[in-house]
Parts: C-alpha cells; structure tokens; sequence
C-alpha cells in the first residue's frame, strides 16, 4: 500500500511538473510563474466560492463536449478538462464544499510580468435606444456578419494575409485583407453586410463595437439582444487613449459619459477619430438569450457578472480559474478591494499579455459606469489544474 501511494504520489508530481512547464514554456520572455499558497491569498477564506464554482460550471459542459467556442481560444489541457469532469459529477456547489473543490483540484500560480505589472480593466454590456428601421432619429447600423468573412483560426495564418490580421476575405485568387472600418463606413460591403438595427448616435455603436455585445430597446417596448458575430480582423486602437494622448481628455477623470459626450458633441473629429479603430465588429441577433441572462463571451456562454473575466486567448484557456488581487472603484476618487475568483469565458482584441484581464460588470448604464473607472493595476493568479487526465 505504502509503495503504491509512493507511484501515485510521483504520477501527480509529474502531471504538475508538465503542467508547469507548459505554462511557463508560454510565458518565457514575458512572465514567470510563481506557485502560492491558498492561505496566502488575502480575502480567499471570505469569498464566495459557490458563485464561482456556477460560473466553471457553466463553461465546463461546453468545454468537455469539445463544443466549438465564439472565438476559439487555446484547447484546454486535459488535467482542466477532468477537473470538469469531477466539477459537472459533483453538480452544485457551494459554501465549504466549492472551497474544497477549487483547492483539491487547483494550485495557484501568480503571474509575475518580466516588465511592468498587471493591469484589469473593465467592461459591461450597453443598453441604449435603436430602431430596425434607419429614419432621422436611427442612423447607424449594426451589420450583421457578411458572407465573404474569412476568421482566421487561432495561432494559424492565412496566405496572402500578414500575420497581424485576424480574418479577410476569400477572394478568386485566394484570401485578401478585410476592409478597415473606413471603408466599410463608407459603403464597401454593399449588401453583404444587412443592419441588424439602427442606433441613434455613431458613438453609441461604437461603443457597442468595442464591448461586443448589447441590449436594444426598440421603439414599440420590445427589446433585443445583439451579440458579436465576427470581426474584420485589423488591429483594435483604443479612441480614449488617443484622445487622452492629444490633450482632449484626463485619464483620470475620463468616465464613459465624458467619452459618449465628446463624441456626440464632435462629430466631425468623432468620425475621424473612430475610423483610427480599424477594427469592425458585426453582430447577430440572439434571440436565444433571456433578459436574466449575461451576453455571450468568447467561450459561447452567457456572462456571470462579477465572475467573468476576459483574458489573452492565445496564453490561457477558456474556463481556467483565475484569482484577481487589486481595487474595485466605485468612483473616480473612491475604490474598494477587489479579491475575487474569476472564470476565464471572454477574450478582446485589446486584452493582450499575461497578466491582462477585463472585468465583466453587468448590463445597463450603471455596469457602465463602473466599466468605465475600471484601469488599474492588479495580481493576477491562475489556478491551475492538478488532476490526472
């Protein structure tokens, strides 16, 4: 018995010394790993790790069905896909019983950047005023995704696209860039881009485009939920940072108000400045979620406010755990602590590095407005999982 245990014992050791290898192996020239102890987390024992067990439960079905995901990620390792296995046997958890499960089946790693430190930033699904029917009031178009959109798989290139490009098009020669946001505005899809419906203002589409998600509340009392559909694959550039770079606005007391509020107010350098975002996003109609439900995320689940985080997608996995450390603000001069187990089920354009992770806060204005304040510095510690496949 005794030399068994000693076989089981040294089979694990090398399931975590691969595992560990593996990841730094991602990391080398940017950041290292550093294993911790649960107890060294601060605010671990107050946590409410029911919330977070629902949310890895919710991205284990798909993840053990090798079901396809909205944006494809890294392929799970299979330690993390039996841990699911024991997560979706185990059913609901919560209390001692889901801090048991994460602890028995996970051991923290912080992710130490070689430069710099971790940053979270935060972001929310918008509810505004639209119309499926363009009039003086309802001018700019969500597009549906056209036919011709080629996405290029995750880690792969396509030929005759440069390795920046994440998608183009299939053209009788082969496969071309996309067009950039400009062209498209100005009318280089024809009709293979059908609006799904009409906002009232460029800058609340463009926020649209940015968070990937939206609520629309139509004329008649109806609403409908849009959900992100593709991209055209050029590189994401931030429009607050520019500003913020050319004196029109403090990072400090940027808020989303103040950015909506300059671009309504100039809209002649809002629609210049827009179009520096190559990136365009297109959208579908998806009826299939409830009002109580979160949009879909990158993994192809509905969002958890509050548990979801966006992360690097090509250096992390969907459904990974992931321990953030940092501060919540609650306004521009005023923050709480933020410690919190969080399941990695959305990735960004813009969420680039391993230690970078973006918040999902909720729905409405007011998950607005706390998205908005939310750029700070942060610890940020993988779970990573240490069953045996």
């Amino acid at each position: 018995m005794r030399h068994g245990g000693r076989i089981v014992l040294g089979l694990a050791l090398w399931i975590l010394t691969v595992a560990a290898s593996e990841a730094a192996t991602r990391l080398a020239g940017t950041a290292r790993l550093e294993p911790v102890a649960f107890a060294d987390l601060a605010g671990w024992d107050t946590d409410d790790h029911g919330a977070a067990f629902t949310a890895f439960l919710r991205t284990c079905g798909p993840l053990s069905e090798g079901a396809d995901s909205l944006r494809p990620a890294r392929e799970p390792e299979a330690s993390l896909l039996a841990v699911c296995r024991k997560a979706l046997a185990a059913g609901s958890l919560a209390g001692p019983a889901a801090k048991a499960f994460f602890e028995t089946h996970f051991r923290p790693s912080a992710v130490v950047p070689l430069t710099g430190e971790g940053f979270l930033t935060g972001y929310y699904e918008p509810e505004f005023l639209g119309s499926r029917k363009p009039d003086a009031t309802y001018r700019a178009p969500l597009l549906a995704r056209p036919d011709d959109l080629v996405t290029v798989p995750q880690g792969e290139t396509l030929p005759g696209l440069g390795s920046d490009l994440q998608a183009g098009r299939r053209t009788e020669t082969g496969y071309a860039p996309y067009p950039d946001r400009a062209a498209i505005e100005d009318g280089a899809l024809g009709n293979r881009a059908e609006p799904i419906v009409y906002l009232r203002e460029p800058g609340e589409a463009f926020i649209i485009h940015v968070q990937g998600s939206a609520r629309i509340r139509l004329p008649d009392g109806s609403s409908l939920r849009v959900a992100y559909a593709g991209r055209n694959g050029h590189p994401y550039t931030s429009i607050g940072r520019l500003l913020v770079q050319r004196g029109e606005m403090d990072l400090e007391t940027m808020t989303l108000e103040k950015l909506l509020g300059w671009l309504k107010d100039h809209p002649d350098e809002a629609r210049s400045l827009m179009r520096e975002n190559r990136s365009y996003i297109f959208f579908r109609e998806a009826a299939e979620l409830s009002l109580e439900d979160g949009p879909i995320g990158g993994a192809g689940v509905p969002l958890v406010p509050g548990r979801s985080l966006a992360v690097d997608r090509s250096l992390w996995t969907y459904g990974l755990p992931v321990w953030l450390d940092g501060r919540m603000p609650l306004s521009l001069d005023h923050s709480e602590p933020l410690r919190r187990l969080m399941i990695a089920q959305d990735t960004g354009s813009a969420i680039v590095g391993p230690a970078r992770g973006d918040f999902f806060v909720g729905s409405g204005a007011e998950a607005g407005t706390r998205a908005g304040l939310l750029r700070h510095p942060v610890r940020f510690v993988v779970f990573e999982p240490v069953a045996a496949p």
